[in-house]
């Protein structure tokens, strides 16, 4: 009878201790884009009696840290800027740049010309000049150097460029030609010091250069604009026996990075640049880019380069909505599966079924977020400007951009691309991990990474035709999250500190 008494006594106590504990909800900052017009707007939490998902944030999982995220400097870009009035120029950096815009940590830009250029140019243009004696940038000091000199004084934590070569000098090629070709071997040495120079140079100008590609697209691209070719084992060899040497000789801490294009050929590349220790010495990671599909992300091959190289980076180095021409001042179009990209004209039948139309927004979202959630740790865009046309672009290869200008009326108009893009490139810095997370809708996408203050970040993309009620939970505190349809939201949250309460 004693025993019984002593046994209700503590299930009492322990009654009243739980009812006098007040769980704080979880404490939220909530920005949403959303084809109703949201703009990474600010969302007021609602409270609502049922969820139809739950998303459980387990920052005890983790996985790569973030390099960054951006987007291209190409003189394309730089050029339209200079053309624009001194208000909107900076209006335009500042939202890529500046504390109140998307904050971009992570960029590329291009070493001689490329299609984004007013034409083809080359920093060596003397035929068989081994030294390179009369190497000279002078062609980027117009466009180029003061855009990227601008949007470093306009950033407050500064960001990492990486840069990449469409193409070799023609006269270091076997077709003499700057479309296609191959290197010729009696200029490995030249080419691999050209590198060298170009970070030199650009140094000079008080430009770092991060890291560089070895090649963009080294499978070509059917030779429309400057492009040279290397197979997976070219490649090795030339950073192996050449760059590596080059570029460690002089001095430089550059990262280089190998491949350069569509992740569906990933494998056979990683496979050749990692195959031994002395194969990966001088490689510091893998580029990659989206046009192999409107939609698939590639997965398994992300997977498998990350397991060939788990300490080595993985950056999506070029991404946008090819072969379209901007629409000018429609949101609603970069909201509607209207889109189509270079595949849906000229794939093969075999790869058709990759290229259908797509909504532009959600292919960008959903890219970004596949990504992370597959060891990506590093995200950069194309273009930053184009004009209205989707140019300046020598081969007229009309493409799209966040920002759309028009020079002539010194108008700029920032399509959901842009806010898009924001809501990764602001609230996720470079540092942060990708953490792990529990989702219990397949209809939602979703990634989450924990910043190096503290704070903990949650990607959430909608593309139902109906609003979701989300309960959000981060160890044993909770709140509700509604988020509109066909919507993008990123969450800010914090674990907030449990109070009790007396129970009198």
């Amino acid at each position: 009878m004693k025993l019984g008494k002593h046994y209700l006594w503590i299930v009492m106590v322990s009654l009243m201790i739980s009812c006098g504990k007040e769980k704080s909800p979880l404490e939220i900052e909530v920005f949403e884009t959303a084809a109703n017009g949201n703009k990474v707007q600010p969302i007021t939490l609602v409270k609502f009696n049922e969820a139809s998902s739950e998303i459980m944030i387990l920052p005890e999982e983790k996985y790569q840290t973030i390099t960054g995220f951006g987007g291209s400097f190409t003189e394309a870009s730089a050029y339209l800027l200079n053309q624009m009035g001194p208000e909107n120029r900076k209006k335009i950096l500042e939202a890529y740049f500046g504390e109140n815009g998307a904050q971009y940590s992570l960029t590329r830009t291009h070493i001689n010309s490329c299609d984004f250029s007013l034409g083809n140019y080359s920093y060596a243009n003397v035929e068989n000049d081994l030294n390179l004696e009369h190497f000279s940038i002078a062609e980027d000091k117009d466009d180029l150097i003061p855009m990227i000199k601008e949007a470093m004084d306009i950033s407050k934590e500064g960001f990492k460029i990486i840069a990449s070569p469409w193409t070799a000098p023609p006269w270091m090629k076997d077709n003499n030609d700057w479309r296609g070709g191959k290197l010729r071997s009696e200029f490995r040495n030249t080419w691999a010091l050209f590198f060298s120079k170009y970070v030199e140079a650009y140094a000079m100008e008080g430009i770092p250069i991060w890291g560089v590609t070895v090649e963009n697209e080294p499978l070509g691209n059917d030779n429309n604009w400057e492009s040279m070719h290397f197979s997976p084992e070219e490649m090795t060899d030339f950073v192996q026996n050449y760059l590596g040497p080059q570029l460690e000789n002089d001095g430089h801490q550059v990262k280089i990075l190998g491949y350069d294009q569509n992740r569906e050929h990933l494998d056979e590349w990683v496979d050749s640049m990692f195959k031994n220790e002395s194969t990966s010495k001088y490689f510091d990671g893998t580029a990659i880019h989206w046009y192999a599909s409107t939609y698939e992300v590639f997965p398994d091959a992300l997977q498998y380069a990350h397991q060939k190289a788990p300490n080595k980076y993985l950056i999506q180095t070029e991404a946008c909505v090819d072969a379209e021409v901007p629409k000018w001042k429609d949101d609603q179009w970069y909201w509607s599966k209207e889109a189509t990209d270079w595949g849906w004209d000229w794939a093969p039948e075999s790869d058709k079924h990759l290229h259908p139309k797509y909504v532009p927004v959600f292919r960008y979202a959903r890219d970004i977020i596949g990504c992370l959630n597959n060891w990506v740790d590093g995200w950069v865009d194309w273009n930053m400007v184009l004009d209205k046309q989707g140019g300046p672009n020598w081969f007229e290869n009309w493409c799209l951009a966040p920002v759309i200008v028009d020079p002539d009326n010194d108008e700029v108009y920032f399509t959901p691309l842009y806010f898009t893009l924001k809501h990764f490139s602001k609230y996720i810095r470079p540092g942060a991990s990708r953490i792990g997370f529990n989702n219990t809708d397949d209809s939602l996408l979703v990634t989450a990474a924990q910043n190096p203050d503290g704070s903990i970040v949650v990607v959430i993309l909608n593309q139902n035709p109906e609003e979701k009620n989300i309960t959000l939970s981060l160890g044993e505190a909770s709140n509700g999250v509604r988020i509109s349809p066909h919507a993008l939201q990123t969450l800010v949250l914090k674990k907030p500190t449990r109070t009790t309460n007396n129970a009198n």
